[in-house]
């Protein structure tokens, strides 16, 4: 085995300076990296959406409560920093904010690798694997095998399981009944997310299959029975359908329930890349059915996303949530398959979006979802500046770094009094470095502009374009809740019905806020708060 370690000994041993010269080169070698290191935690190691110590990272996996803690499992390989071969990496949280990385939760075998899936507390024991100690947990993901791939077989990917007795810390592979679920004869068939259906009590597995998602059902999660398929010429079909999830929400404010398709795919997402849409409808316990209005939605705007930011993906929700708690609770990947193998980051790569709550909302016959950040952040709020209004021509200074620190910081307002005009609102640092989003009320949209943010030419495509969002007619009225990080923005609108995420990685800290339009700007209620999460 050749080591670099041996040509400065031969060097030196030349000039009769091994000991010393080898030790110093050693010494200066490990300080550049360690130094490299330090850096790249200081500048880019968000402070507080998660991500791993070291290694790749992409999609949420398997999340589920117990006994006090959320769990979050994603696609993970921790021997390097791009994807290879995919281990369920594993984290908890008391509040969804403040993460403890925990032991790898399950292992490839040789050339099979896990998958993306889910995982459910079998409160009723329908499987059989409880001990009776506690409830079961039992994951579905996909065992996908690399040498299939190898040898160009479509049969590559099937559902296999696995079950924990002691809320999702150690698992088991269900050896003697894998796989639950056979492939079909499909190329791309993944991602299982699974749901008991307590209207026709019946476990509920949606499947992304290439272009569509498919239905199963089963009483003990072991045994599964192919149901329906949707979404085949609906929707968004740039790239491959992946990571759907499936649940029943009660519409705001009545005793309405709908179904809900989350359905991801990559790429064709709503700002290139990867993205992930949504459908409303009915769910008859075999079918399932876009509610004629939401159909009508999708036909006209061709795709109805989630988020409009390029850095979303894979999203889904949390399972077992208390019936006293009530939410529908959601975390995604906050990366894009266009860039995140060569993101600047080295001892790591790939981080999660902010949990947010997911609720729908009706207006006249129209069904939307809409997300917020969890409530939970708001209990690390160290210091809040408010100012009543703002008002000026050209230009507003909102807050500089000397107040709030940017970078751990979450900004409220409302933008009042709007004409047809171009509202920008710009972080900046010194280095001349700039991040600038808004609203365009001429032509209509919101928009997200990272092109001068620092870093971007690691790829051609991650600030090739603006991200927008269109929205309905003249806006009179703009609320913003912003969440800072240090390598991320996280725009929500209007409570949330409209969302936008994306990355970034400036040199410096952003320093100052500012905002700036053509015919005078109004903002009120402004309120922000810096964050301290330790």
């Amino acid at each position: 085995m050749k080591s670099k370690k041996h040509l400065p000994l031969v060097l030196c041993s030349a000039v009769l300076l091994s000991i010393v010269s080898c030790k110093t080169a050693s010494v200066l070698s490990q300080t550049t990296a360690d130094t490299k290191g330090a850096t790249e935690e200081q500048m880019y190691r968000p402070n507080f959406h998660y991500t791993p110590k070291k290694g790749w990272m992409n999609d949420p996996n398997g999340m589920f409560y117990a006994d006090g803690q959320y769990h979050l499992y994603y696609q993970y390989y921790p021997d390097g920093n791009k994807w290879g071969p995919m281990h369920w990496g594993h984290t908890t949280s008391k509040d969804m904010i403040k993460w403890e990385e925990q032991p790898i939760a399950i292992y490839p075998d040789k050339d099979k690798y896990i998958f993306s899936g889910s995982a459910v507390a079998d409160i009723n024991n329908t499987s059989g694997l409880g001990t009776g100690k506690t409830v079961p947990i039992v994951a579905i993901y996909t065992l996908h095998d690399m040498t299939k791939e190898k040898e160009n077989k479509i049969d590559v990917e099937q559902q296999d399981l696995a079950y924990s007795n002691d809320n999702g810390f150690t698992w088991q592979k269900f050896e003697e009944g894998n796989p639950v679920v056979k492939n079909p004869g499909i190329r791309d068939f993944r991602d299982p997310k699974v749901t008991w259906d307590k209207t026709h009590k019946q476990w509920v597995m949606v499947l992304a299959a290439q272009d569509r998602a498919q239905f199963y059902k089963s009483t003990n999660l072991k045994n599964w029975e192919y149901l329906s398929d949707f979404g085949k010429n609906i929707g968004a079909h740039g790239g491959v359908w992946e990571c759907p999830d499936f649940f029943q929400i009660k519409v705001e404010g009545s005793n309405e329930t709908k179904w809900v398709l989350i359905q991801s795919l990559n790429p064709g997402g709503a700002n290139g890349g990867s993205g992930t849409q949504y459908f409303i409808g009915d769910f008859d316990g075999t079918t399932f059915k876009q509610d004629v209005n939401f159909a009508q939605r999708v036909e006209k705007e061709k795709a109805v996303w989630l988020d409009y930011g390029k850095d979303n993906y894979a999203g889904v929700t949390w399972d077992n949530i208390p019936s006293t708690d009530g939410r529908k609770l959601f975390i995604g990947w906050m990366s894009n398959w266009d860039y995140a193998q060569q993101v600047p980051t080295f001892a790591w790569r790939g981080s999660m979006t902010i949990a947010r709550e997911i609720q729908l909302i009706k207006k006249g016959n129209e069904y939307s979802l809409v997300s917020n950040p969890v409530k939970e952040i708001n209990k690390y709020i160290s210091k809040t500046i408010k100012e009543k209004s703002l008002k000026g021509k050209e230009k507003i200074s909102i807050v500089t770094s000397e107040k709030i620190d940017l970078t751990k910081a979450i900004v409220n307002f409302d933008l009042k009094n709007l004409k047809q005009d171009t509202y920008t609102f710009t972080l900046s640092n010194t280095a001349g470095e700039s991040l600038t989003f808004g609203i365009n009320n001429s032509d209509h949209y919101l928009f997200l502009d990272r092109t001068k943010s620092g870093k971007t030419d690691f790829s051609e495509k991650f600030a090739s374009t603006i991200t927008k969002a269109i929205l309905d007619g003249n806006q009179e009225e703009a609320v913003f809740k912003i969440i800072l990080d240090k390598t991320s923005i996280e725009i929500f609108y209007n409570n949330g019905e409209k969302v936008i995420t994306e990355i970034f990685f400036s040199n410096q800290p952003f320093t100052e806020l500012s905002v700036s339009s053509n015919q005078g700007i109004e903002l009120n209620d402004i309120v922000i708060n810096q964050l301290n999460i330790n």
